[in-house]
């Protein structure tokens, strides 16, 4: 933690010299904006294409700093950092909100998007709108979520039922609902942080675990399992927001274009994640990986498994926004 501050700190005295040298300019306003992606990543393209946008349409009025690969500080720490507004702009896992308000949770309910159409209808729509609509009260503005795509089980053995996975551990991150999903298939979850994920699957601590197709390329973990399982059963999407501290410190036409950016953002980031998913997809079948997808019979099973997982958080989520995400999904099933 004392690394971490004092990384925020030299970044937050970076920017308070860059502004205080804008004399003879307008006022300038700095905005640091963290991700937990590596450079090379869609991530940062994506970031860099929001800067552009806000630093050419402010005239240079506003400054961005890119901070990528948790520089300053885990998911958890860069939110509450943006809460004090000491980061300007965060984009993570919308998962990691969820510590922060229970209804952000409802994107880790599994078999919650029938499809690709059902996840952008509820994400970009009401069901989205509900969900973010208490972060402001916590400092903090929900801007839009991004894309990073379906969530593949990993494993050292084909897996067409939950009776495959019966008895397996399985690592899960420290999410109650990703927990009882594993749990409702038979599996032992077992908590491990992501950094430990590639020793504890090469030296069998687990015997698989679930991500998207750039954590298992960018991470390796093709190269220690030698399956991958789509069940279409979860989707990983990114938020990004901004400090409220911040953005209410900015005039008007500043903030439309800040907010603009990062609507404008997300569906560019939509291209590059679809593009580069295909390239990870391709390395890792050409590394030797055997991919499954299950057909829409073979889901059933796991389907029915989870069904009680809904009542079970009803409670967390209210009737309002679960019963709109059931009727979003229902509406797009085909």
């Amino acid at each position: 933690m004392n690394r971490t501050k004092s990384r925020l700190l030299l970044a937050l005295v970076a920017s308070l010299f860059f502004v205080g040298c804008s004399n003879a300019s307008p006022a300038k306003y700095v905005m640091k904006f963290a991700h937990d992606h590596m450079v090379s990543s869609p991530y940062q393209k994506s970031a860099e294409w929001i800067k552009k946008e806000i630093e050419t349409k402010s005239n240079g009025r506003i400054v961005v700093e890119i901070y990528p690969a948790q520089q300053l500080g885990n998911n958890r720490e860069m939110i509450e950092a943006m809460q004090m507004g000491a980061i300007e702009a965060v984009l993570v896992p919308t998962t990691k909100f969820s510590g922060f308000d229970p209804k952000m949770n409802i994107f880790d309910m599994p078999y919650l998007f029938p499809n690709e159409e059902a996840l952008w209808a509820m994400l970009e729509g009401k069901v989205g709108e509900l969900a973010k609509a208490g972060l402001p009260s916590i400092g903090i503005y929900g801007v839009q979520y991004f894309a990073e795509g379906w969530h593949f089980l990993t494993a050292d053995k084909e897996m067409r039922h939950p009776k495959d996975m019966k008895g397996l551990k399985m690592r899960s991150m420290e999410a109650p609902i990703v927990m009882d999903t594993f749990s409702a298939w038979g599996a032992n979850p077992v908590p491990i942080d992501f950094s430990e994920v590639y020793n504890s699957l090469q030296q069998k601590v687990v015997d698989g675990h679930e991500n998207p197709i750039i954590s298992i390329h960018d991470m390796k973990f093709f190269e220690v399992q030698k399956y991958m399982i789509q069940l279409q059963h979860a989707y990983l999407s990114y938020f990004l927001s901004y400090s409220k501290i911040w953005f209410d410190s900015l005039p008007e036409d500043l903030q439309k274009i800040v907010w603009q950016a990062g609507l404008d953002g997300a569906q560019y980031h939509k291209g590059q994640m679809e593009e580069a998913n295909k390239k990870y997809l391709k390395n890792i079948i050409d590394f030797g990986t055997k991919v499954i997808y299950l057909d829409e019979e073979e889901k059933k099973p796991w389907i029915d498994a989870v069904q009680p997982l809904y009542d079970k958080y009803r409670s967390m989520f209210g009737d309002e926004l679960l019963d709109l995400a059931l009727e979003t999904a229902t509406k797009y099933r085909h």
